[in-house]
């Protein structure tokens, strides 16, 4: 699962990187490498997002609960993220 979401996630910023909805997970996203911070991310935001969307956030959230949001799939994937945003 962890890659898929994260695939999903990927090509979903790739494919529109300054959407609201590629930014919002980006968020998310950039929230889940913050272990000290607490992982602050405003849950009104998920709102913001259609259900299959929100599905997706749901996968980010279940990959730092088991501990899925360190590694090599997941430093590539935020490698990827932070590429498409800057070169939006």
């Amino acid at each position: 699962m962890s890659d898929d979401v994260l695939q999903q996630v990927v090509d979903l910023i790739q494919a529109d990187p300054h959407g609201g909805t590629s930014l919002n997970l980006y968020a998310l996203v950039s929230t889940l490498r913050m272990e000290k911070g607490g992982y602050m991310y405003m849950l009104r935001k998920l709102r913001d997002l259609n259900s299959k969307h929100r599905q997706l956030a749901y996968g980010l959230m279940e990959l730092m609960a088991v501990q899925g949001n360190r590694g090599e799939a997941w430093d590539a994937a935020v490698a990827a993220m932070d590429e498409a945003v800057k070169q939006g």
